[in-house]
């Protein structure tokens, strides 16, 4: 429960800001690009802007719009204008922004009320593949959402999908460009057919009123008079049309942004409004925000070294950060650890973790983080089995979850006949103890504990506010909770974070694990040519960046205990190795492993006969252009084409659904003697793998493609 702030004057607002913050702030008129590096103060220099704009009377509240990318975001934002004296600014998601002018306008630009927005794409995904022939396991819908989420963020059509989706170079699940086309036309008849939409929906029909009426987006305009953006390197194609259509040619914006933290471009995000803003708005001054005050100097050090070109120079446009705080401890110097196997690093950090807490660190201030959600479930047992509550950032949100809900209900209901004689903390006891809750922490792990850890996190808030505020009881503690619920600002849970590294972005703690430092891991086995390579470059930057005191970072030589040591430290720190120590230069794999490489993770990019670049994912799986002669035994490929008809009929679905053409030219070629050889193969993925190896393997080996399809239905006939 916050407290009111004090009026503030506008020299007050400024005297507050260091050099470069003061420059934003106090310049709120005219276009204004920050380039601001992480922990550099970047929300405090744009509230503060517009609190000056405010106070100054450039700014009228109510004709500020600031646009950021996260409720949770937009909430911080609202509470720090309103500690500055500020009040009515509009701070918004660029959803919830479409979505009010949406609903306010759907009357008068289409008549009746808004269509209603679907929750979860996956159930209108599965009825769209169901209709043209597909199915699709659960990983794979999700697959196919992020696809059409990806096709409509940057514009594109049905129609105008397979073109750009092979420019782009992208990849739809279990499927070619052109098929993926059919599904999100059949998406879009499904969502018809209900009378929904989508989130995409929101933007795209905002845009398209604003488009046709102009009488609608002169009001809009009217109402809104100056811009503010955070995040601006994370914008896309969408979300940038919009913003054009509500700035209608003025240049009132200021946009914030770091393009060394542009993670999300497989989303459709670009860091290319934020890099060339300068010259959509000439005049735009450009100011750099690169004094940091979170970490320490060695962290910045590792951090700086990250993003330093072998000639000395910045990658990305990104700004050098220079340190703020005192000097180093040996005890601070970032460290890099080589352990045998994944469940020995896992067990390593668990390790680690227990000493910080021995010494009285908190939990809350401790982080591990990872490239994949995959990586979580081994620290999740070896901190179970350490006995180290944890939780998972990046899954469901807090107020989503099913007992925090029956909880907030629970306390609702107990506040009408809350008389006082109770201390508050011990009265929030009583009543989530009517829903199985106990002080003590359960034995278990997994969904139970979670459980556990979200009630505790509403005990532990009514202690805070009780303590701050004596005289609060549950009516005020409800009310704290549903203003922390409509800005997603969940409370904190008494327990180490584990999070990705997309999902810890803009989050800091005082110690952080970066795990998985090795290559395939960072970057990703999948990540293919210098751009997707360089953003794995970037998830490391930010991994770093989110550490203030101490930084330990980890790799496994193998995956499993008694495996070969086949893996190598991330090639990103071979520059690091006056930081890090010797144990930081990569070393080159062999040949054998790292041909093996290429054919599932870094498929060639040139033709293996003429040497032309390969442009489309067929011709990358083949490795080899449309004008080259095949390389593989046209029997073979043809038996596999068989085989396929038969998979592909027994179950009705598509036959590429089984496999691609490309796909099984590249088995036709490789010929493969086994499932390690067939693995490698783009276009075999662990399920494709379990389903139908053996009898790809088969019908590669010389058997009849029927006869293999038959023996594997239990076909008597066989």
């Amino acid at each position: 429960m916050s407290t009111p702030a004090l009026p503030q004057s506008a020299d007050q607002i400024l005297a507050a800001l260091d050099p470069e913050q003061r420059e934003v702030a106090a310049n709120p008129s005219g276009p204004m690009c920050v380039l601001a590096g992480a922990g550099t103060g970047k929300t405090r220099a744009i509230t503060h802007r517009i609190a000056y704009g405010v106070h100054s009377g450039a700014y009228v509240p109510p004709r500020v719009l600031a646009v950021t990318f996260t409720a949770r975001a937009a909430g911080e934002m609202r509470t720090r204008l309103r500690d500055l004296g500020v009040a009515g600014v509009q701070a918004r998601t660029f959803h919830s922004a479409a979505l009010r002018q949406l609903h306010y306008f759907w009357p008068q630009a289409i008549g009746g009320a808004a269509p209603e927005i679907l929750g979860h794409k996956a159930p209108a995904v599965g009825e769209a593949a169901a209709r043209v022939g597909m199915r699709l396991d659960r990983s794979e819908l999700r697959d196919v959402a992020a696809e059409i989420e990806w096709s409509k963020v940057s514009l594109l059509t049905p129609e105008t999908y397979p073109e750009a989706a092979r420019a782009a170079r992208r990849e739809p699940p279990g499927m070619d460009p052109t098929a993926m086309a059919r599904l999100i036309s059949t998406y879009e008849d499904v969502k018809g057919e209900r009378g929904v939409i989508d989130f995409e929906d929101v933007l795209l029909l905002t845009v398209g009123i604003l488009e046709e009426r102009e009488d609608i987006a002169a009001t809009v305009r009217s109402q809104y008079r100056h811009f503010v953006v955070d995040e601006y390197q994370d914008v896309n194609a969408l979300q940038q049309r919009l913003l054009d259509l509500w700035l209608g040619g003025r240049g009132d914006i200021c946009v914030v942004g770091d393009p060394a933290q542009t993670i999300y471009s497989f989303t459709g995000a670009t860091p290319e409004h934020l890099l060339r803003f300068g010259r959509t708005h000439p005049g735009a001054e450009t100011v750099r925000l690169v004094r940091n005050y979170r970490s320490t100097p060695a962290v910045l050090g590792l951090a700086n070294r990250l993003l330093t070109d072998p000639s000395g120079g910045r990658r990305h446009g990104s700004v050098e950060l220079v340190a703020q705080r005192e000097g180093d401890s040996s005890a601070s110097r970032p460290r890099l650890t080589a352990l045998d196997d994944d469940p020995a690093e896992a067990a390593w950090v668990a390790e680690r973790i227990g000493e910080l807490v021995e010494q009285g660190r908190p939990l809350r201030e401790i982080a591990v983080l990872f490239r994949t959600n995959g990586q979580s479930e081994g620290f999740e047992s070896a901190l179970t089995d350490a006995g180290i509550p944890y939780l998972v950032r990046g899954g469901e949100r807090f107020f989503s979850r099913k007992e925090v809900r029956e909880a907030v209900l629970l306390l609702r209901g107990a506040a009408r006949t809350d008389d006082g004689s109770k201390p508050l903390p011990a009265l929030v006891e009583d009543v989530l103890g009517g829903m199985g809750w106990q002080p003590e922490a359960p034995a278990g792990s997994g969904a139970v504990r979670a459980r556990w850890e979200s009630l505790k996190a509403l005990v532990d808030l009514a202690g805070r506010l009780a303590a701050n505020h004596p005289q609060a009881r549950l009516p005020e503690l409800v009310g704290e909770l549903d203003e922390r619920a409509a800005a997603q600002h969940a409370p904190d849970v008494e327990g180490v974070t584990l999070a990705s590294l997309h999902a810890a972005k803009g989050l800091e703690w005082d110690v952080v694990f970066l795990a998985g430092c090795s290559d395939g891991l960072l970057p990703i086995v999948m990540a293919e040519g210098a751009e997707e390579i360089e953003e794995e470059r970037r998830l490391m930057y930010v991994g770093v960046t989110r550490a203030r005191d101490v930084l330990h970072l980890s790799w496994s030589r193998a995956r499993t205990p008694g495996a070969r040591a086949s893996r190598r430290v991330s090639r990103f720190l071979d520059q690091t190795s006056g930081i890090l120590g010797e144990g930081a230069r990569s070393q080159p794999k062999g040949s054998r492993s790292r041909s093996r490489g290429r054919l599932k993770g870094a498929r060639p990019r040139s033709c293996k006969g003429c040497g032309s670049e390969l442009v489309t994912a067929a011709e990358r799986a083949s490795g080899r252009c449309a004008n080259c002669p095949p390389g593989y035994d046209e029997a073979t490929f043809e038996r596999l084409r068989a085989w396929r008809l038969a998979v592909s009929r027994a179950a009705s679905v598509p036959a590429f659904v089984v496999f691609t053409d490309a796909t099984l030219e590249a088995i036709a070629e490789a010929e493969p003697g086994g499932q390690r050889e067939l693995s490698a193969i783009s276009g075999v993925g662990p399920r494709k793998l379990s389903l139908y190896a053996d009898q790809v393997l088969a019908v590669v080996a010389g058997a009849d493609p029927d006869e293999v399809v038959r023996s594997a239905s239990g076909d008597p006939e066989a």
